[in-house]
């Protein structure tokens, strides 16, 4: 009698950990996950929400190769007052690439808040803020559907941003500590660490360009 094999399961990196809109702060109406994957292989990521009709998501669906980052751009699309301090969730599903099997999930609660945002709630993300959500789930699950795709974000000009996030991206196309790669100096190998480093600067340089 043959046995199945066990699906593998993988730590899920988002960040943040939860988003924040406020009712009369329009320069929160629209927020960036960035999702990050640290392994060797590519994988490929699904957005779903429990509520869609509230928000509309860039690029709800795509790949992340090894070693890399995505920046995805939520808008919320019903800022009234009846939807404050009301929690959604966003459901990020990784899979393997190109198979279909379920790696990881992990959950980001949004919710919107009355009036302007403080500015000591903006941060800076934290590695260790990072934790794995649960993979077998026991409690009741919650409807998740596909957000709906908006490509026609407008996007204000910074050329410092611009110019760390293309040295970012300089960093992340480099080669990985222990890759084989004969055509780069050594010194010029980094470390998937040293790379997550590049990830995350990159992500705040998506908010500074996104106008957030």
């Amino acid at each position: 009698m043959s046995l199945a094999a066990t699906p593998r399961k993988f730590p899920i990196f988002v960040f943040p950990q939860s988003i924040t809109f406020y009712l009369d702060d329009q320069s929160t109406h629209k927020q960036v996950l960035t999702l990050y994957n640290p392994y060797e292989f590519p994988v490929k990521f699904r957005v779903l929400c429990t509520a869609p009709y509230k928000y509309q998501v860039v690029d709800p669906e795509g790949v992340i190769k090894p070693s890399s980052c995505v920046d995805i751009v939520v808008r919320h699309t019903a800022i009234l007052a009846s939807n404050c301090n009301v929690v959604d969730k966003f459901r990020i599903l990784m899979h393997e690439y190109p198979n279909k099997q379920v790696i990881g999930k992990r959950d980001v609660e949004a919710r919107l808040l009355p009036g302007v945002m403080d500015t000591a709630g903006r941060a800076t993300p934290d590695p260790d803020m990072f934790q794995q959500l649960p993979l077998n789930e026991t409690r009741q699950q919650e409807s998740y559907a596909l957000i709906s795709r908006n490509k026609t974000m407008d996007r204000g000009t910074n050329y410092v941003a611009l110019i760390t996030g293309i040295i970012c991206i300089i960093g992340l196309l480099l080669p990985t500590e222990g890759e084989q790669n004969h055509r780069m100096p050594a010194y010029l190998h980094l470390s998937v660490n040293f790379k997550l480093i590049f990830s995350f600067v990159l992500g705040m340089v998506a908010n500074i360009v996104l106008g957030l």
